[in-house]
């Protein structure tokens, strides 16, 4: 996994910057109930995300485990962004009417302690929305993706949907809707892709050894207009419903 310590300081112009966090914000909103007065946004990184999911009534905290992270988000998320472990929030139980995880459950295999978190949390009639099977959404249809995804190993990938989908049943979670939106400024050129694949930053999906993996960064750069971006990702946000009324 990236080093989100060192990554905040270009966080934000590296992945899409305004354009994108506004997308995910927007897909936010959409499934969060109207009349949800709190909401936490796990992993929030720098905040461009956090501080757009914004509308009357809704007071919004976001929490991170890097520092440097934080440090970033703290002049967006004044007073309302905590330092967390993801799996043990600083919130009792009940708490929240609404918890969100934007491009977090494909990091890590705790996938399940989150989602018990999460729920812990949550009032009843509360809502978690996360995003699922990201890196399937990159170059779908692509060049690049015809290269690479006989090399994926899906299966491996914390964030599957049918994976959620249990994980959410087992915690009483019930699904609650869906939603997609557009990464912007994420669709990825071959050489991009090549250099990322050398520096390990697909290691959560990629088999293969060095030399396939050599191979397969050589094949990218070969392929035609190496530094055309590809279409952009449509990402994939669900949501999930703790029984009861708040």
């Amino acid at each position: 996994m990236l080093d989100y310590e060192t990554e905040a300081a270009h966080y934000d112009e590296t992945r899409g910057g305004v354009p994108r966090a506004g997308a995910a914000a927007a897909a936010v909103l959409r499934l969060v109930p109207p009349g949800a007065r709190t909401l936490l946004d796990l992993a929030c990184g720098t905040g461009l995300v956090t501080e757009r999911i914004a509308r009357p009534g809704l007071r919004v905290f976001g929490a991170d485990a890097a520092h440097a992270m934080l440090r970033a988000a703290a002049p967006r998320l004044p007073g309302r962004a905590v330092r967390a472990d993801a799996r043990r929030l600083p919130f009792p139980d009940a708490s929240l009417d609404a918890v969100c995880a934007v491009w977090l459950l494909h990091l890590v295999p705790f996938t399940g302690e989150i989602v018990a978190e999460a729920a812990r949390v949550l009032r009843p009639g509360g809502v978690l929305a996360v995003t699922v099977d990201k890196d399937a959404a990159h170059d779908v249809g692509s060049d690049i993706d015809a290269l690479l995804r006989p090399h994926r190993a899906p299966a491996a990938a914390h964030d599957r949907a049918a994976r959620v989908d249990a994980l959410a049943a087992a915690h009483g979670l019930a699904p609650a809707g869906a939603t997609s939106f557009t990464g912007h400024g994420q669709g990825a050129t071959p050489g991009s892709t090549a250099r990322r694949l050398r520096a390990g930053h697909y290691a959560s999906w990629f088999r293969g050894d060095p030399a396939t993996t050599e191979t397969l960064a050589a094949a990218l750069a070969a392929l035609p207009d190496r530094d055309r971006p590809r279409p952009d990702p449509e990402y994939r946000l669900v949501s999930y419903a703790k029984p009861g009324i708040s």
